[in-house]
């Protein structure tokens, strides 16, 4: 029987030679698996059509909401209860005939309606009329719209019953865009929005794929993990570039709001890239061990809730004390609406402002290299 040869070669494997690993092949170079993971993350936004409604839809319809509410806010009614008894009508017809009669909204009531109506705060003020001509007000200090009606009824009573202003003076109502409320606004919503699509975008995305058992794929790879988590950080900078366009437009196209010059649009979109970056970095961190949904939303919630509250999104920080000012200005979010603020409305450049950078950068770089620390997969 005759034997076929074949010209496969054969191995020889040598005794002396140790085995080599297998190495991943490296064809474009150091960051071809970052790039590769950010385009993937970026790619599955198109499978999550509440992004659009949260991080784009969402600020806007607040943004418009707020504005109109205190655009052409009408002035405000002064709402005073007079306590039935002897002198009462007389105080009432003095309201009525006073220049301030159109702001001012006066009631007669019995004594505890009065008092009752006040407590619950359905009236500014009660006025009591004392048998001999005098007044006693009921006015609440810890109420500023209390203390208002206080002085603006006395001043009125005071013109009715003949009082004379020695001095002459004007009024001028100012609402320039740059001092209104909405100017103060779109800056605290861009910061806010920024906040909520970093942590909630990163850290609901990672605790959501590590349920899913989408984790465990990727320990198998070659990967690193650094890459992973960057790419899944940096995702949000795609997102943010829509963001601040669509509020900042909307801003200027519907409320005529001011932004001070080119450069200042150059310096909000570097601002932004650094909040998005930062606060990326602190949703990792926040969701580099949670193992459920519900946790990383307590977590997320738990490190977002004192910055909605002390970090000026809707009114000015400056409100609480004096000694809780450094603790609140050291807070990213604080930080990130300064700094948008100051370079929307006033123009200033980011040298200006490092202080505030110093605080964005030492929150996003010390979170990151914290979760890259303490991140598990499983």
């Amino acid at each position: 029987m005759a034997t076929t040869e074949t010209n496969t070669p054969t191995l020889h494997a040598d005794k002396n030679q140790q085995p080599q690993p297998i190495r991943p092949a490296r064809r474009n170079g150091r960051w071809s698996g970052y790039t590769h993971l950010l385009w993937a993350r970026i790619l599955e936004l198109k499978r999550e059509p509440e992004v659009v409604f949260w991080v784009f839809i969402f600020p806007l319809l607040l943004a418009a909401g707020l504005g109109i509410a205190f655009r052409n806010k009408p002035a405000d009614i002064t709402s005073v209860v007079v306590i039935a008894g002897e002198g009462a009508q007389k105080t009432l017809a003095m309201l009525q005939s006073s220049a301030a009669h159109s702001t001012v909204r006066a009631t007669v009531l019995d004594r505890d309606a009065a008092l009752k109506g006040f407590h619950f705060g359905k009236f500014d003020l009660a006025i009591e009329a004392n048998p001999d001509a005098s007044y006693t007000y009921y006015y609440d200090p810890a109420r500023p719209e209390s203390v208002l009606s206080r002085a603006e009824i006395d001043a009125a009573l005071q013109s009715a019953a003949g009082r004379k202003d020695t001095l002459t003076t004007s009024a001028q109502s100012s609402s320039e865009p740059g001092s209104r409320y909405i100017d103060f606004l779109i800056p605290g919503l861009l910061g806010m929005n920024l906040m909520n699509s970093g942590m909630w975008g990163v850290g609901f995305a990672l605790v959501e794929m590590r349920q899913r058992k989408l984790l465990k794929r990727f320990v198998a790879t070659p990967m690193r993990r650094s890459d992973f988590l960057l790419a899944l950080t940096s995702s949000r900078l795609v997102l943010m570039v829509i963001e601040v366009g669509l509020l900042l437009g909307f801003g200027v196209l519907v409320f005529h709001m001011r932004v001070q010059g080119w450069r200042s649009i150059l310096s909000v979109i570097l601002l932004a890239s650094l909040g998005a970056v930062t606060f990326g970095g602190v949703g990792l961190l926040t969701a580099c061990r949670a193992q459920k949904i519900e946790t990383v939303s307590g977590l997320i919630n738990l490190v977002m809730m004192p910055m909605w509250i002390f970090s000026g999104v809707f009114f000015s920080y400056d409100k609480f004390p004096a000694i809780a000012h450094p603790f609140i200005k050291a807070l990213p979010l604080t930080a990130l609406n300064d700094a948008l603020r100051a370079t929307i409305l006033e123009g200033a450049s980011l040298g200006s402002q490092s202080g505030r950078l110093v605080v964005l950068a030492v929150w996003g770089g010390v979170s990151f290299i914290l979760a890259l620390r303490w991140f598990r997969w499983t």
